[in-house]
């Protein structure tokens, strides 16, 4: 497991459960990945891929494009933690 700086909550409902998500741990070792039973959002589990990161949605039509957004919130929370500009 990460370091824990930025969360990642996954319903083992929702496709992107489907995913080896702990492969971010690796790639970003200040990432956690948590596992539920549920996140409380049905709705939009039936309807979406998504995760939350850090208690921010988000979601994509499909994994692929979800997993890519995710990563691409990683980054941005990770550069406002070590306060890198763009």
């Amino acid at each position: 497991m990460g370091l824990g700086l930025i969360v990642v909550e996954v319903c083992e409902s929702n496709a992107m459960a489907a995913l080896p998500l702990e492969d971010l741990e690796d790639e970003f070792p200040e990432v956690a990945i948590m596992r539920t039973d549920c996140l409380n959002m049905c709705s939009l589990c039936k309807a979406k891929s998504y995760v939350m990161v850090d208690n921010q949605r988000v979601a994509s039509a499909d994994r692929d494009t979800c997993l890519v957004k995710v990563k691409e919130v990683i980054k941005q929370h990770l550069d406002q933690f070590y306060g890198i500009e763009e």
